[in-house]
């Protein structure tokens, strides 16, 4: 059976789907590192999460910031007043995930460098449970949260500039009907 995705891509020809189940690491790291890495392209976003491995760039925490401390790199991503940080085992598993997309773009023929990301989520998978030991011979939980995440690259076409309004060349067509000459203007 096929994994299934929460969203499907507009055109399933040109894009590519990555998937990772019960994954551990943290689910907040990972949805803020997502949520950075969204919109990029693929060579873009793999330069930028080994750079958040090797603490070159930083990852701006826009949600999940509570207790997060302010950094010199967060002034590069505006609205969310400097808390960023460097989530090294959440950039690791997106970097593979991405890999793999790569690995099967190639396997249908796509272009690398046209590959965008869409769609990435970050769901957070079933707490796995130990125990600590704590004081009066209470036990306390010591949990874990994992995360499902998935991936959606799509191959995008170069962008075309508007012509110009100002220039009307081609704009005019003309119509030859039974002799008679009629000008057409499109639109």
């Amino acid at each position: 059976m096929p994994a299934r995705y929460s969203k499907t891509p507009e055109n399933p020809t040109k894009s590519v789907c990555a998937k990772g189940s019960n994954l551990r690491v943290h689910f907040k790291n990972t949805r803020e590192t997502a949520q950075a890495i969204k919109g990029m392209k693929l060579r873009k976003a793999q330069k930028y999460l080994k750079d958040v491995m090797e603490k070159k760039q930083a990852v701006p925490f826009r949600r999940y910031n509570g207790g997060i401390g302010r950094k010199a790199q967060g002034k590069m991503h505006p609205c969310h007043n400097g808390q960023a940080g460097w989530p090294k085992k959440s950039a690791e598993f997106l970097l593979n995930l991405l890999k793999n997309a790569e690995a099967n773009a190639e396997s249908k023929g796509l272009d690398l460098d046209l590959l965008k990301i869409v769609h990435v989520q970050v769901n957070r998978a079933p707490k796995m449970r130990r125990r600590t030991y704590r004081a009066h011979g209470r036990i306390g939980p010591y949990m874990t949260s994992p995360s499902h995440i998935e991936l959606i690259l799509t191959e995008k076409e170069e962008d075309v500039k508007k012509p110009d309004p100002k220039s009307k060349a081609g704009s005019t067509q003309t119509a030859v009907s039974s002799g008679t000459e009629v000008k057409k203007i499109a639109n």
